[in-house]
């Protein structure tokens, strides 16, 4: 079905996620995410061999190659073009048969085949303004199974408005120095700026009404948020 009202999500995704530079340094300027404490979060929640995993916003693919060699199914999933090329580069170096590349966001990709029994995202849905993000969050839920698990990783601010000066200032004096290693100050300023990070005590009334238990929520600096997430 068109619905000529959607956004075009690689527009709200930013410009430098289609820039091979600025790809070339991502797994670096993310800080090389280690992907073995999310796959524990999910071999516990009770992900396994035969499993399916949808990945939205896959990015350069370092959690989805993990990924594709614990579970039965992957299903890679983003908006960049030159991102996925990336995936599916690394996912033939490693021989890895069992992950799909889907270009497509949020609010654009169609599900086809069974429900799955995870959805992983980290560092993606605050592209997408507030009312956007109840709407995708509302999609994952249903293309999960009962007792699906959601593990969502994004910049979520756990404070309130009063606060926003003494938390952000904090958050930009730990900035990174060199733009090639993590995300400067400027880059946080941009993000501020020009994004869509939204309030923790907003977000969690969204994962409530798209009918998402919270099985456990941490936050680091109060701007870093990951959510464990069950669909009864």
């Amino acid at each position: 079905m068109v619905r000529p009202w959607l956004i075009d999500e690689l527009a709200y995704s930013g410009p430098e996620h289609r820039d091979p530079a600025f790809i070339a340094g991502y797994d670096r300027k993310q800080g090389n995410h280690d992907p073995s404490e999310d796959l524990a979060v999910l071999r516990a929640q009770g992900v396994g061999r035969t499993s399916t995993l949808v990945d939205l916003g896959a990015g350069t693919g370092r959690f989805v190659i993990a990924a594709a060699r614990e579970f039965g199914r992957i299903v890679a999933i983003d908006v960049s073009p030159e991102m996925l090329s990336v995936v599916r580069k690394r996912a033939a170096a490693a021989g890895l048969s069992n992950l799909n590349c889907v270009q497509a966001g949020f609010l654009s990709y169609q599900h086809a085949g069974p429900p799955v029994d995870a959805v992983y995202s980290r560092n993606a849905l605050h592209h997408l303004p507030d009312f956007w993000k109840a709407v995708a969050l509302d999609r994952i839920s249903r293309i999960l199974k009962p007792n699906g698990v959601l593990l969502l990783h994004d910049l979520i601010y756990d404070f309130q408005p009063s606060q926003a000066d003494q938390v952000l200032g904090r958050w930009l004096d730990a900035a990174a120095d060199d733009p090639t290693w993590g995300y400067t100050c400027q880059d946080f300023i941009t993000h501020i700026r020009t994004e869509h990070s939204t309030f923790r005590w907003l977000l969690e009334p969204m994962l409530a009404a798209a009918g998402f238990q919270i099985v456990r929520a941490d936050f680091r600096r109060s701007v870093y948020g990951a959510y464990t997430c069950v669909k009864p």
